[in-house]
């Protein structure tokens, strides 16, 4: 039975695309992958995640990567949330990898709720679906999309890096070079503006700071 796992990496930066991988394994496939220590992303090393992704990708019936670019999310954001723009993205690669089961990687805690979506949005198609929070840590087709969707968003991150000639961190809001950078940014430091998630409430945050001090300046 064709099984898909579906993952996201890059939900909550503040900076870079959001990167949604469906991989379908066999069931020979899938014992190969987690006899070798394929796993969720989070609990491998950058290097570890590099060496599994071409052997991922080999051994895989299929996979398919979608790239979701900030002003997508931004959008999202400021209408139905980011949960259904996920919803959308996973239907379209579920649609293309055409699985007997999808297994996907919830967001928040109602996954029923994330799954009537899910399935709301595949108009029809024969395909079972199982959504669990987690899933990159019970389920190896999980744990190898999320492999190549974070190994996916890392690149792109650097690429932003050398573009900017600026290492920005992580592009996550708690990280103090990416709110350096950000002031940066705001302060005419060239970087592309379409790269950053204006939505986010660090980015509200920071422009309402730059207000201020800008309006305290004007005032003394």
């Amino acid at each position: 039975m064709p099984t898909a796992g579906l993952d996201e990496a890059g939900r909550g930066p503040v900076i870079g695309p959001m990167v949604v991988a469906g991989v379908v394994l066999t069931p020979s496939a899938a014992r190969k992958l987690r006899a070798m220590g394929v796993k969720d992303s989070k609990l491998l090393t950058p290097e570890r995640r590099e060496e599994f992704e071409p052997v991922i990708k080999e051994l895989a019936e299929a996979y398919v990567l979608r790239v979701v670019e900030p002003k997508r999310i931004d959008e999202a954001v400021s209408e139905n949330g980011l949960n259904l723009l996920e919803a959308e993205v996973m239907a379209d690669i579920i649609r293309e990898l055409r699985p007997s089961l999808a297994i996907v990687d919830a967001p928040g805690r109602n996954t029923d709720r994330f799954k009537r979506v899910l399935k709301s949005k595949l108009g029809g198609m024969s395909v079972r679906v199982r959504a669990e929070n987690k899933a990159d840590k019970r389920f190896v087709h999980v744990a190898a999309a999320s492999i190549l969707a974070k190994v996916e968003r890392d690149r792109r991150v650097d690429e932003l890096k050398e573009r900017a000639c600026y290492d920005f961190g992580s592009g996550y809001p708690g990280d103090r070079r990416t709110k350096e950078f950000l002031l940066k940014v705001l302060g005419g430091y060239p970087f592309p503006k379409d790269q950053i998630r204006w939505k986010w409430a660090t980015m509200q945050n920071l422009l309402d700071e730059r207000r201020r001090t800008s309006l305290m300046g004007f005032l003394q």
